[in-house]
């Protein structure tokens, strides 16, 4: 492994590489515990990146006790995010919409997974029959549809035989309105503390000495010195590995994979803004949620059948909405809300997510001393950037103070709800988890 020091131009004590809702919520964290910090990007502000094309959903159904716990916890950020953030941004706040959430009862039985969770750890629920849920939002087929298939298979428009058996209704989840802003707010939120950010700026070496890190170095060959470096590059999270010289030594890897999401305009007598909600539906293999202007924002939620377009340069794909995934997706739309139709018109966002081999995330220490990683989020952690921030931040602070937690993983309690989060779950050297969905539902 080669590695060098740069000659900084700059000291700080964290430097935080990427300025996403994830990194800019670590550099607040780490700034409102009395730490120095820089937060590096190359795009041309916060939250420009992948975070500006999240569909921004707030929900808790995750598959561990760990996932639910932190996106409880994540909820009670975005319900106290003036207070959290305070009055320091000038382009206002993100809001927090609160439309509850419909995750549709399916054969792969994760609502069975999901309900033991809700009610060990106190979420909100209602458990729907078929008649609950049509009452809900009758705009639905209930058609069981079965396994999602493609669009040009024949079984895709084949008459379903049965009806949904129901839904969970989640009362208290939504989405947040815009995640480009809520960025822009945990970046003012930690210059207010002393933080700093730079943009433009690409890291081309994390520099090292002796098994502990130093600092990174930039393009132009400045550089700043810093006893911690934290990688939250999103997509490009692999290579910011890579400099540091740590290929091969995590058993959880990442990489990017492109998506797109959608924007279809529905009939104004369905009055989806006021009177929609998120809806979980892996048997039609989306999601969807409102969408400002009586739209609504549809996601893949990567069924089995479609093939997975993994990215080896996060800097060059295709940005661009295609006709093929626009139309999977809408037609699997329109297959369970019928009166959407599918529009002419391809409207939406091509992006990437940093999938993690088991789509968990990773927030861990590494084997470089002083580097950590906030990566692999999968296009489903925004909703988190806050519980995140905080539990790095006290992760960052417990290593750096002698805490072994490879050895007793650290467990850090929630500032609002005081539940307790196990760290280990999201460790680099975890087994494959079992239990994960494998699957994103924004």
């Amino acid at each position: 492994m080669i590695v060098r020091l740069s000659k900084p131009h700059d000291e700080v004590e964290a430097v935080i590489i990427g300025a996403g809702v994830i990194g800019a919520s670590i550099g607040y964290e780490l700034a409102r515990r009395g730490w120095t910090t820089l937060n590096v990007d190359a795009g041309p502000a916060a939250g420009y990146g992948s975070t500006s094309s999240s569909s921004a959903i707030v929900r808790f159904t995750y598959s561990t006790h760990d996932g639910v716990a932190m996106s409880w916890e994540g909820l009670h950020y975005w319900l106290n995010w003036a207070e959290h953030i305070g009055d320091v941004d000038e382009r206002g706040l993100a809001q927090l919409v609160q439309c509850g959430m419909l995750l549709l009862k399916d054969a792969s039985g994760h609502h069975h997974t999901v309900l033991p969770l809700f009610d060990r750890i106190g979420v909100p629920y209602e458990d729907l029959d078929t008649a609950g849920l049509a009452a809900r939002m009758p705009e639905l087929d209930l058609g069981a549809f079965g396994a999602a298939t493609a669009v040009d298979d024949e079984a895709f428009g084949a008459e379903a035989i049965d009806q949904v058996e129901g839904a969970i209704w989640s009362p208290d989840a939504g989405y947040v309105d815009d995640p480009q802003l809520a960025a822009h707010n945990l970046q003012r939120a930690a210059e207010a503390q002393g933080g700093r950010f730079r943009f433009g700026t690409r890291v081309t070496s994390v520099d090292s000495h002796e098994g502990q890190v130093r600092g990174v170095t930039f393009e132009d060959g400045s550089g700043v010195a810093a006893r911690v470096v934290v990688n939250a590059a999103g997509p490009h999270s692999a290579r910011v590995n890579a400099m540091a010289g740590l290929e091969g030594t995590m058993r959880i890897v990442t990489q990017p994979l492109r998506h797109e999401s959608h924007h279809v305009p529905v009939p104004e007598q369905l009055d989806f803004d006021h009177r929609g909600s998120v809806v979980a539906d892996t048997a039609s293999g989306v999601y969807f949620r409102p969408q400002a202007g009586n739209h609504i924002l549809v996601g893949s939620t990567d069924p089995a059948c479609d093939e997975r377009e993994w990215v080896e340069d996060p800097d060059e794909f295709n940005r661009s909405v295609t006709e093929a995934q626009f139309t999977t997706q809408v037609m699997r739309l329109a297959r369970r809300m019928p009166d959407v139709g599918v529009p002419n018109r391809r409207q939406g966002v091509a992006d990437l997510y940093d999938v993690s081999d088991d789509w968990i995330p990773i927030y861990d220490r590494t084997d470089l001393d002083g580097f950590y990683v906030a990566i692999g989020t999968s296009g489903n952690q925004f909703k988190n950037a806050g519980v995140v921030g905080h539990c790095m931040a006290e992760l960052i602070t417990a290593v750096e103070a002698g805490h072994d937690h490879d050895a007793a993983p650290l467990r850090v309690t929630g500032r609002w709800t005081g539940l307790e989060m196990n760290l280990g779950t999201f460790a680099r050297n975890r087994e494959i988890n079992p239990d994960s969905s494998f699957s994103v539902a924004g």
